[in-house]
């Protein structure tokens, strides 16, 4: 279905321009203990789960932390285009998986420029290395070290990006303000419908505003 929405947005001109925006929101799922989920992790069913129990356990979701707050449940990584602020590409992953590992997976290959603008999550050698080698621009933050914090300039680099990656919380805060932030399914194959469901419904809100503000040139001629 997002497949044929997204052929549909670019049928009415909405292609992706002007480099692509990644980033990933966590969504929560029904938690179990830490110890329960050590022994799912291990390949164990808890003593205390009845085979009617377990049908109500979720044994794919795991544990992160963000801002030193832990978080159970999975990862919603989009690519948002830069121009129409659409989401173009999509994963979904337990919690735990880094958003570096995540980013090829989720580049849209068809967006006219090669900018790729991300937080510094995503950055590593290995990473510009890839993506310079697949034709793309990165524009991903600038993190520093401990014993060597960022310079003056790279702050102020990062900050100009700020500006642009921010359109991606655009995405994440209409799902939040949908109750897109938790998950009430089972598993993760569950899990990356209803996400998927969340994007979908985005673009179509997203496609409905751009008809309306920013009609592409045919358009209004056929109006």
């Amino acid at each position: 279905m997002f497949g044929e929405l997204s052929v549909q947005i670019e049928a009415q001109g909405y292609n992706a321009r002007k480099g692509q925006i990644v980033d990933a929101s966590i969504v929560k799922a029904q938690r179990n203990t830490r110890e329960e989920n050590e022994q799912v992790k291990a390949g164990e069913v808890p003593d205390s789960w009845s085979p009617r129990k377990r049908r109500h356990k979720d044994t794919d979701a795991r544990w992160t932390r963000k801002h030193e707050v832990s978080h159970y449940g999975y990862k919603n990584h989009n690519s948002v285009d830069r121009d129409c602020g659409l989401v173009r590409r999509y994963e979904v992953t337990e919690a735990s998986r880094s958003d570096g590992k995540v980013l090829e997976d989720v580049l849209d290959e068809t967006n006219t420029s090669g900018d790729v603008w991300a937080d510094s999550a995503y950055r590593s050698e290995e990473q510009e290395k890839r993506l310079s080698e697949g034709g793309y621009r990165s524009r991903i933050h600038r993190k520093g070290q401990r014993d060597h914090p960022l310079p003056e300039r790279s702050k102020e680099a990062n900050w100009k990006k700020s500006t642009v990656r921010a359109r991606v919380e655009h995405v994440f805060a209409h799902q939040k303000a949908m109750g897109g932030k938790l998950v009430r399914t089972v598993g993760l194959q569950r899990a990356r419908f209803k996400i998927g469901i969340m994007n979908l419904v985005f673009n179509l809100r997203r496609l409905a505003w751009l008809c309306d503000n920013r009609p592409m040139p045919r358009l209004r001629a056929a109006a």
